[in-house]
């Protein structure tokens, strides 16, 4: 059987995508040949040709935007909505089968991705639970917005009436109000990063990561519907810590840490820029008393980068203990500051007044007269204590002594050690694009910046690393286009955008579709690029913003060399992956055209 699939969504291209592959896989294991046309706001619309229209048996829509539909008239369509299709595509195409009717004229006229016969079939919202949710990744930049749009189109198409929050670099959007979080009946948070979570208290909570909304949105809405446990605590209160809302995935320590570097993280931009932009009036200027170079660095460096490891420390305690946290955990990472013990004392001090600040709060009692004192008195006093006199007397010297050993390895490594360094650091950023090994390296690199210039060769390695696969993949788009289809180019293009702006997840799709060939390819090159970058001796001041940081004048100190380091490992990608591509295999969900055919197929 020879079926058109399309997909469409109303923003992005990750559903898009994801809704398209598997629709292909599915059909691709029926035998049956496939084509696709996909709709999207970041790529030019290309429809099928007239040859794959008149041989279509069957048009399968899964869209939840406006689809022009007139061309299939007298062809046997089926038309849901995207999300749909998400949770099971083979059972999706079971109904399309069974289901699907001859377009007439009439029903292809305004023809949007729920048409009346589609929209009464489904329950009413009225019968389905109210769901908001909130999305948060470590950097907020697209795991967040990507998690979100997929909820939301998922909601839509099981019929679950849903509002989503993000919690991005720029701040909350979509803010949810309390009206809203009132007569919501379950609560979903797709973060993995802590967030208060003190106004759902009462209400039936789901947690579960980014990465699992995005992939797995339609399981992940039934999963909070069938298995969201109420969270204790009084609303606009705090929450109970740990316990409470049922988990899709548990807050172990890696979220801690990450929590802590995402609130970290700002402080870490702003200063780093602030020091760089001292620079401008000369390396040496600030140490002129009075002048502005002196107040930026004081404002750089003595107040930012003074208050990355309490910050650090706090929303580490902050997401293992909630609010009762902070104040112990700021305290205890002043104090590794303070004793030389930099950002491994900080991990150290908000772990320590996390689970302090937690064990207080779950096993002292105390009459109800005196409970209300507890969060505002007996634990940040109690948890201060303890974590301040473990800092000083237990972990405060050998964390100082540790962090002053590699102080010193980073500052007076010979070329060897740093090539190495890089090289591991640059390979690690590759591997999985935002996945756990990827965010270690990552939080490796924000952490070394609290010890100086020792920290910053490391950082840039990182970054230049982090801009190498999606740069690559748009290379090898445009190097080898014989070897892509137009909607592979033109993801290409976008992949390249993203690149630039130090954004590794735009060369998700090409990895998704083939990790094999991707994935090493992307390491060598990352790996390249780091060890050039660190035996270049580059230096970077900021954390983010890609090749944008350049526009700001010594926020990286050889500019040419770093520029080399990401055009050679960008290159080795790009050219590496154009070779190891066999065939034309497509992005997820994208078609490719076979030589002397007029149906267009698709290799699974």
């Amino acid at each position: 059987m020879n079926v058109i699939v399309i997909t469409a969504c109303p923003s992005g291209v990750a559903t898009t995508f994801l809704a398209s592959r598997g629709l292909v896989r599915a059909a691709t294991q029926r035998g049956w040949t496939a084509s696709v046309e996909m709709h999207s706001q970041l790529q030019p619309f290309v429809p099928l040709g007239s040859a794959t229209l008149a041989a279509a048996d069957l048009v399968v829509v899964a869209a939840s935007a406006p689809v022009d539909l007139a061309r299939f008239v007298g062809k046997r369509v089926y038309q849901a909505p995207i999300a749909e299709a998400l949770p099971d595509p083979g059972a999706f195409l079971t109904r399309a089968e069974q289901e699907a009717r001859p377009l007439t004229e009439a029903a292809s006229e305004g023809v949007t991705a729920a048409p009346p016969e589609v929209a009464t079939s489904m329950p009413s919202a009225g019968g389905k639970p109210k769901i908001v949710a909130v999305t948060a990744c470590p950097t907020g930049v697209a795991h967040t917005f990507m998690a979100a749009e997929a909820l939301t189109q998922a909601g839509k198409g099981l019929g679950y009436p849903i509002r989503v929050e993000t919690r991005g670099s720029v701040g909350a959007q979509n803010v949810l109000t309390p009206e809203e979080i009132r007569e919501a009946e379950v609560v979903i948070l797709a973060c993995d990063i802590e967030v208060d979570s003190s106004r759902f208290a009462g209400k039936r909570v789901w947690r579960t990561s980014t990465g699992a909304a995005l992939k797995k949105s339609g399981q992940t809405i039934h999963d909070a519907v069938a298995q969201a446990k109420v969270m204790g605590g009084a609303p606009g209160g705090a929450a109970a810590a740990e316990g409470g809302g049922g988990k899709g995935e548990k807050r172990g320590p890696y979220k801690h840490l990450l929590t802590g570097v995402s609130f970290m993280l700002p402080m870490v931009v702003a200063g780093g820029l602030l020091i760089a932009l001292s620079f401008v009036f000369g390396i040496d200027a600030f140490k002129q008393q009075g002048t502005l170079a002196a107040a930026l660095m004081e404002i750089g460096s003595g107040a930012a980068f003074k208050l990355m490891v309490p910050l650090l420390a706090g929303y580490i305690a902050y997401s293992i203990s909630d609010r009762p946290g902070i104040a112990p955990g700021m305290i205890g990472g002043y104090l590794a500051s303070s004793l030389g013990a930099g950002f491994l004392g900080g991990i150290a001090a908000g772990f320590i007044a996390g689970y302090t600040a937690l064990a207080l709060s779950r096993r002292v009692k105390l009459p109800a007269s005196v409970e209300a004192l507890k969060p505002i008195l007996i634990i940040p006093l109690v948890a201060s204590l303890v974590t301040g006199l473990v800092m000083i007397y237990v972990i405060g010297t050998p964390v100082a002594a540790i962090m002053s050993a590699m102080t010193r390895f980073l500052t007076n490594m010979n070329s060897g050690n740093a090539v190495l360094l890089g090289s591991l650091l640059g390979a690690m950023m590759c591997f999985d694009l935002g996945g756990p090994v990827n965010k270690a390296a990552y939080t490796f690199g924000v952490g070394l910046l609290a010890t100086g210039a020792g920290g910053y060769g490391p950082m840039a390695a990182i970054m230049a690393a982090g801009m190498v696969p999606p740069i690559g993949m748009g290379i090898a788009s445009m190097i080898a286009s014989a070897k892509f289809s137009k909607q592979e180019r033109e993801a290409g293009k976008a992949s390249l955008v993203l690149g630039l702006c130090f954004i590794s997840e735009g060369a998700i799709p090409f990895m998704a579709k083939d990790p094999l060939r991707v994935i090493p390819t992307c390491m060598v090159g990352g790996a390249l690029t780091g060890a050039l970058s660190m035996y270049f001796g580059v230096q970077l001041m900021a954390p983010h913003g890609g090749l944008f940081v350049l526009l700001i004048p010594h926020a990286v100190n050889h500019v040419l060399l770093y520029l080399l380091s990401i055009a050679t490992g960008s290159t080795f990608v790009g050219v590496g992956y154009a070779l190891v591509k066999t065939g034309k295999a497509e992005l997820p969900g994208v078609t490719a055209q076979t030589q002397g055919r007029g149906v267009t197929e698709v290799s699974a």
